[in-house]
């Protein structure tokens, strides 16, 4: 269910404000039978105040636009790890996807790491297993990040059947060659580019750790 912008009553309101007190003046000017001069300028001055609260409002509406409309996504809270990883690694991953769903818009979040799913936390269906599209692919031929604003308008969603049917934005950002960090948000064009700053330093963080020796072997015995 779409989530009702918090602003939208206070960028209305000036509005709101002086189109009532614009009525409420005409309203007087024709009860009124005789002006004086000084109920003439006041009447000037209060129409003035009017279109200068209107006007207001409607500058708001332009330099305050609405923030995207979130929704609640279709699946269960989940936190799974791979059992096999090493602690050190599980709390790298822990910690990753903890400050990426606690300090971004992120809502849904997988690590995919040589062909193995090594985390899944967030709201989630219950499917578990990726199999990598074009878009995927391409993240990790190229070793640029995607990020789809609006999800729902890219036919090249479908790939992304381990995310909520829902999902309004993803971003894949590569790890390094062998994996791929992928989010998913509850609202459209809701990253920042801080976000994305923020999203792929991570991922840099977990391309290291899990290039470490001994990850790299439990990893592998994990796959085979």
């Amino acid at each position: 269910m779409a989530k009702s912008d918090s602003n939208r009553v206070l960028r209305l309101l000036p509005i709101a404000v002086g189109a009532i007190a614009g009525t409420l003046l005409f309203i007087n000017r024709l009860l009124t039978p005789n002006l004086t001069d000084f109920q003439a300028r006041s009447d000037a001055l209060g129409i003035i105040a009017c279109a200068i609260l209107i006007l207001t409002g409607l500058l708001w509406q332009q330099i305050q636009p609405r923030l995207p409309e979130s929704v609640e996504l279709v699946g269960e809270e989940q936190f799974e790890l791979q059992p096999d990883l090493p602690e050190a690694v599980k709390a790298e991953l822990a910690w990753a996807s903890h400050l990426l769903l606690t300090n971004t818009v992120t809502r849904s979040l997988v690590i995919w790491y040589k062909d193995r799913v090594l985390l899944r936390r967030g709201i989630l269906p219950a499917k578990r297993e990726i199999t990598p599209g074009p878009i995927l692919q391409r993240v990790l031929t190229q070793q640029k990040p995607v990020y789809l604003v609006a999800l729902k308008v890219y036919p090249g969603r479908v790939e992304f059947d381990y995310l909520p049917e829902n999902t309004q934005g993803v971003i894949c950002q590569p790890i390094g060659k062998n994996g791929a960090l992928i989010l998913g948000a509850n609202a459209p064009r809701s990253y920042t580019r801080q976000d994305e700053q923020w999203i792929r330093a991570i991922a840099e963080k977990l391309d290291y750790t899990l290039n470490q020796p001994a990850s790299i072997q439990e990893i592998w015995n994990v796959k085979e």
